[in-house]
């Protein structure tokens, strides 16, 4: 092998995961900038600095197979192994849904609701990687942050992540949804459910093709988790608790249905930086007050 240098994978590699998965020329830069430094063991100023520096034969072989393996259409975040969210560097696995800027709305919401200093009992639903919670939790060191999943292999992950990130505030808890929670409450309630719908074309496109698909699909309209979440919540908050759900780009006037129906007040949805309408919330102070 002749000898090939950073600025030349970037200009050449670039060109080919664009062509290959329809990216848009920054985003499949910044995928062949995250495999250099994965290999290379360097940050993206040093990529930027010494664009002439060529790989070994053993860099270059690692960095090719990465390559070819995001061509097929792999995710970056699985190949590396990791994800930022919210700031912090995060495990994930197939296992585990990859953690997205989007769901960073749901962590910004819940922290308004969280008072800086003080005990808050918090539960994140479905926490997979525990991206959420952990967040959460590092946020707000004073909270007591209860993190389920039903998947013991995304808990074994979320405790990894726990463990690298020194959080105490935090439990991990095998749970589907409400099951093993009986007699617990709750100040804040947060899930990035399941809610893409059965037959959806996006389930065969894009990322999403390699992510669990039991993270993904919830019935056929997208929305069973949400409705079952909503059936049973009222009996996990606290008075004056809030709950806080992540749903699908269209799902926003239907969650706030479903709000409603189990007697939620204050209704809200709330829009992610690309406009959509991402988060929707309620609260049960009117709620309760009322049914008194």
């Amino acid at each position: 092998m002749s000898s090939i240098n950073i600025q030349a994978i970037l200009q050449h590699h670039s060109k080919q995961l664009e062509d290959a998965l329809k990216l848009d020329p920054g985003s499949a830069r910044i995928e062949v900038q995250c495999l250099l430094q994965a290999v290379l063991q360097v940050n993206r100023a040093y990529l930027l600095s010494h664009p002439e520096q060529s790989l070994d034969t053993d860099q270059y072989q690692r960095y090719i197979r990465l390559l070819e393996r995001r061509l097929r259409g792999e995710p970056v975040a699985y190949l590396l192994g990791e994800r930022e969210f919210y700031g912090l560097n995060f495990k994930v696995s197939p296992a585990t849904l990859i953690p997205r800027p989007e769901t960073e709305l749901l962590v910004d919401l819940a922290l308004q609701r969280i008072p800086r200093q003080g005990l808050c009992r918090v539960l994140d639903m479905g926490t997979g990687s525990g991206a959420i919670a952990l967040s959460i939790a590092h946020e707000r060191p004073d909270a007591d942050v209860v993190a389920v999943d039903a998947s013991t292999t995304a808990l074994e992950v979320a405790q990894v992540n726990m463990q690298m990130l020194n959080l105490g505030n935090v439990r991990l808890m095998r749970s589907d949804w409400f099951s093993a929670l009986k007699g617990k409450s709750f100040d804040v309630i947060v899930s990035n459910p399941p809610y893409i719908a059965a037959q959806d074309a996006h389930l065969a496109q894009g990322d999403v093709r390699f992510e669990p698909h039991d993270a993904l699909v919830s019935g056929s309209d997208g929305l069973d988790d949400i409705r079952l979440i909503c059936a049973q919540v009222k009996a996990h908050l606290r008075p004056d608790g809030w709950l806080f759900l992540e749903h699908g780009y269209d799902q926003a006037a239907e969650a706030r249905a479903l709000l409603s129906r189990s007697g939620f007040a204050g209704i809200f949805s709330s829009r992610d930086l690309s406009g959509t309408e991402r988060v929707s919330g309620g609260n049960l102070a009117a709620s309760t007050k009322t049914a008194d």
